[in-house]
Parts: C-alpha cells; structure tokens; sequence
C-alpha cells in the first residue's frame, strides 16, 4: 500500500490556497492509475485541502483503487479496510474510495462496506473537490459519483506529482478499444479516447519545467494512440514531436500493442534523439492457438517478425515483454512452446502473470480452466527460464560504461545511490547501486559509471567524472 508522502514537490506544483482540511491519500495499482493520483492531488492542493503522510488524525482519506485482477483487488480492499477501522476508532472523519475498483463494483462496493462516505468512479476524479467539500460540510446524500467515459481523454495537467521529480508517467490516451478475453479494462475504462498531439506536447513541456529528465509514456494501447481523433494511428508524428521538448532526456515507451507498429514508427524511433531504444511489448502468449482465445490478432509468425525488424532497426534495443500462464485450454504443449519461444528470444525483462479468472470477461465461459497449482507452477517454470537469461544478461554488462539516471540516496548508507540505467524502467526493471567518490551526486543527475559487480538482477557501479 502507497500512502502519499511528497516531501519535494515541483516548482510548477499547483499553489495551495487556505486550509480547508487535512487528507491523506492512497494509490494503488498501475502507472496509468497513479497518474489519476495525481491529478486528483493537483486538484485537492488547488481547492485549499492540505496533504497528510498519516491518516491517523487526518480529516479524510481518499483511497484510489485497483480492479484489474484478483491480487490487485485484494490489496485495494485491504486498504480500504485499514482506513475504515481508522475511522471506526474515530482516528479519521471519513473514506473516501475511487478508482477502477470502484467503477467496476459500483453500489456493491457500498452494499458490502457501508461505512464508505463516497465512491468516485475513474471518470469522476474531476470531481474529487465536491465530494470532499460534502464530506466537510457532512452531506452525506449523494454517496456516488460516476461519469460516463468522455470522448476525449481527460486533461493530467497540474498534478502533485507522487514520482520523484526528475520522472514523471504521461498518459497519451484513455481507455480501449481491444477486446482481449482476459481484460476488464474496458469495463472499467471504457473506448479509447485520446488526447491531441498538441495537448500531449503541451503536458510534457509542464513536466519539463517541473524538472522532468525522463517522460516515461503510458496508455492502455500506445501504438493505436491517434486513431478516435485522426482516423489512423498517429504516435510517429507524436513521438517526433516530443523528441523536440527542451529540458527531457530520456522518453520511454510503455504498452506497446504489437499492431500498428510500422517501419515509419520503428524508424522515428531509432533516429531519435531523446526516445530510448526501450520498449514493453506485452505478448501474453506466442501459441496462435492460445492467441486466438485471448483474441489478441496476432499470430507467432508476425510476432516473430515484429521482434526481427525492432532489432534489426535498434541494434541496442532493450525488449520487455509479459506473458500469461494459465488461460483458459493452455496444454503442457502449448506452454511448452511458450518456453521454447522465451529461450530462443531472451528478452531484456520479462514478467509472467497467472491468469485470473475475471467473471466479467469473455474468457470466463471458455471451457477446460487450468487448476491454480498448474498455473502457478508454470508460472514458477517460466520465471526460471527468464531468471536465467537476465542473470547471463547482467553478467554481459559487467566493465561496461552506462549512464545511469539517479533516483536517490539509498537509505541508511553513506554515499550509495540508487539509480538505472538507459535499458530499466522503474519499479518493474533492474537498478543500480552508485557509488560516487570525486563528485557527490543528486536525485535526478546523471553519471556517468562503470559496471564492477552483479546482485542478481541489480548492478552495482562506480560513478566516473562530474555527473550532469
């Protein structure tokens, strides 16, 4: 559980007006979920309410939520029963809990847990200052707020950022319009929506200002950003228009549906001054047989030629991907082919999930369920095989030089910092372990360093020159 605690905010933070209240917030699940956070942060610290690290004592608190599986749920109501017995001890005022658990349970979330002030659906964020404004006035009438999904992408501007500042996530679009048999986002967020290339533009040079180095661009489906607003998919013209933003380094790119991706977008890529060659891909399975019960439209063979071309163009391409063990039908053939393909392939980083069972969801009625030992033992399977390659991966990199983005000091150890370099995304990706002798180093500076030991998936290095 994250409970919000911004020690450092941006200079472009949004101003705070008079104190109306004390709240302390909890964000949970995904990047595009805890850009959400923030804008709701933004929007709370603009309407006078002041933010708390502790909710014990605080007037309120907000929870935003995660609907997407069962391992996710189970934390958000874990959190959302923690800020309830605070409230049943009297030690806060009220709970308030939005998000995607939120939208996807509606009223039954209230049924089950009636001690809930409000609901805030993912399209009533905008309205996050009301609500608090009756929970202060205690009106209590109006227990629910859910909005319709909007045509266009909501706008993320003027957030109180939960990211160090050197990094900050830019959501691109909203919503999908894939029908893969396992997802409930769609339910919850509904069609893509997306935003304009000049709103996109305009947010990233907010975020520059705010001292962002690394724009790290998310979506349900990145690479069919464009299509609802321009008829086809436009992230190359997108791309090289963030490529120009002053003040960012490094853009990295996330989500990345393998359709839609052309040599144009490969090449724009690969030519770009300030896009890593990094991307996560996620594949999910690589049986056609599986890929067609997932609904996912596309085959191994145009996978496979994907990968070729994004590595023949990127000789330096960093490849992440995630795949699911499990679905509905997976033989021991059929997964045995997946570990085949993960062998041959080796990819930079990779994640394994167990399917879960969503009721909700088209795959749900597909028959021959996989027993949750199978899944999860193929699961331990093909992290192994992964574990593997990420080992070999690191010990490659051991006397090269790298430069590493610094995130911070690691706690309670002196002139240590953690830090990653050009091929890791954070929270998901390995880190570095600096340490800096001739010039001390910050949060947000880049050094310059050299790879002198392996930690399993981490590095540890020594910074070399001035940082920058």
């Amino acid at each position: 559980m994250q409970i919000v605690n911004i020690t450092n905010p941006g200079e472009s933070s949004p101003p705070a007006k008079a104190n109306k209240g004390r709240y302390a917030f909890v964000s949970l699940g995904c990047a595009k979920n805890l850009v959400d956070s923030e804008r709701m942060l933004g929007l709370l610290q603009l309407d006078g309410y002041e933010l708390v690290a502790d909710p014990d004592g605080a007037d309120f608190v907000v929870v935003n939520t995660c609907g997407f599986i069962d391992e996710a749920r189970a934390e958000s109501f874990e959190a959302i029963d923690e800020m309830l017995e605070l409230k049943q001890q009297g030690r806060t005022r009220g709970v308030i809990v939005s998000g995607c658990l939120a939208e996807r349970n509606q009223e039954g979330l209230l049924a089950e847990r009636p001690e809930i002030d409000s609901l805030v659906g993912v399209f009533g964020r905008e309205e996050i200052t009301q609500v608090a404004d009756r929970l202060a006035g205690n009106l209590h009438e109006q227990r629910t707020l859910f909005r319709p999904a909007p045509i266009r992408a909501l706008p993320d501007t003027n957030r109180l950022r939960i990211t160090p500042r050197h990094f900050a996530y830019l959501k691109i679009s909203e919503g999908c319009d894939r029908l893969c048999t396992f997802c409930a986002i769609p339910q919850m967020r509904g069609k893509h929506a997306s935003k304009s290339i000049e709103q996109v533009v305009a947010e990233a040079e907010q975020l520059a200002a705010d001292g962002v180095r690394e724009l790290i661009i998310v979506a349900q489906d990145t690479t069919y950003y464009g299509m609802d607003l321009y008829g086809e998919p436009r992230l190359t013209e997108l791309l090289r228009a963030l490529d120009q933003v002053d003040g960012i380094d490094w853009i990295r790119l996330m989500y990345f549906y393998p359709m839609y991706i052309t040599e144009e977008l490969v090449d724009t890529i690969a030519a770009a001054d300030k896009i890593l060659p990094y991307i996560d891909m996620p594949l999910q399975h690589i049986n056609d047989t599986m890929l067609r019960r997932m609904s996912r439209r596309v085959t191994r063979a145009k996978t496979e030629s994907l990968i070729e071309l994004l590595r023949d163009r990127m000789p330096d391409l960093t490849l992440r991907t995630t795949f699911i063990t499990g679905f509905p039908g997976e033989t021991e053939a059929e997964f045995a082919e997946l570990v085949e393909f993960v062998e041959a392939q080796r990819f930079d980083h990779l994640g394994v999930f167990v399917y879960s069972y969503e009721e909700s969801t088209p795959s749900s009625k597909l028959p021959d369920h996989v027993a949750d030992d199978v899944k999860h033992e193929r699961r331990e399977r093909l992290m192994a095989v992964q574990q593997q390659v990420a080992f070999d991966r690191n010990q490659a990199r051991l006397g090269r030089q790298m430069d590493v983005l610094i995130d911070g000091p690691v706690a309670g150890e002196s002139n240590v910092w953690l830090g990653r370099t050009r091929e890791d995304a954070p929270d998901v990706d390995g880190l570095v372990y600096v340490t800096a002798h001739e010039h001390p180093l910050a949060d947000g500076a880049i050094a310059r360093c050299e790879i002198v030991a392996v930690q399993d998936y981490d590095l540890i290095a020594a910074a070399i020159g001035k940082p920058f």
